[in-house]
């Protein structure tokens, strides 16, 4: 035995939650893209193993950023190390806010806040926004919140928060439960996604559309990121995991 092994065994003892969604094809997706398209190879009956082949973008269902994916010359996916892939996982949970306000930002306030009542955010920590959102994923509608006019309302996080998280606390990565780092009202008001330009600029990753959020501490858990190593890829879909305590 080792320090390694029990602490495997002390992980084991703990709340594991699953922090991806199942992907088909569906399932909400960026416009851009399309659903996953299934083909099957091979199968146990005819040919003695079972394979499919898949075509399906980049970025589906729950899945990685990596900074290359908006910012040249930064770090594509394989060129992230295996150790950033295990991190300390903090959750600013702002459901409450989100059901009253679904154009919510986070906000540098909300950090603070959370601060006062948490205590400073490590550096090298995951830092996910639990908006709730993810509890609308089996209801497309819901999911996009599209108005009358065809806009679309959903949270983000604030520019000025990412660039706190960043430079103040260098946190390692970020999370949230929707589809784009930036709110829908802040993409329409800038044109861009400034706020995920941002933190892939900083040559840093992200994790879009998690799971389960809800049901995670503030503190005091890891999140686990299971990826492909393909070369050169911007990002790819992910298995992504918590262990929280008990």
């Amino acid at each position: 035995m080792s320090a390694i092994t029990d602490a495997i065994s002390l992980l084991k003892r703990q709340k594991w939650v699953d922090l991806s969604h199942s992907v088909t094809p569906e399932i909400p997706y960026f416009p851009a893209f399309k659903p996953i398209e299934t083909e099957t190879l091979f199968t146990v009956e005819k040919d003695g193993f079972f394979a499919n082949q898949y075509t399906v973008a980049t970025q589906y269902g729950t899945h990685i950023d990596a900074p290359i994916h908006f910012a040249p010359n930064t770090r594509t996916l394989e060129e992230i190390p295996v150790s950033e892939f295990v991190l300390p996982l903090v959750v600013i949970h702002k459901e409450q806010a989100v059901a009253e306000n679904h154009d919510y930002r986070l906000s540098v306030q909300d950090i603070l806040e959370f601060e006062a009542q948490y205590g400073e955010i490590p550096a090298g920590s995951f830092v996910a926004f639990a908006s709730g959102w993810s509890k609308r994923w089996q209801d497309n509608a819901k999911f996009y919140n599209k108005d009358e006019s065809g806009q679309a309302h959903t949270p983000g996080w604030s520019l000025e928060a990412l660039q706190f998280l960043h430079s103040e606390r260098n946190v390692a990565a970020i999370g949230h439960e929707t589809l784009d780092t930036d709110s829908a009202l802040d993409f329409v008001k800038n044109n861009d996604l400034v706020g995920e330009r941002y933190w892939l600029t900083q040559n840093k990753f992200q994790i879009e559309v998690l799971n389960n959020l809800a049901e995670l501490p503030p503190i005091g858990g890891a999140i686990f990121i299971g990826v492909p190593k393909i070369q050169g890829a911007p990002g790819f879909n992910a298995r992504v995991f918590a262990v929280v305590p008990n």
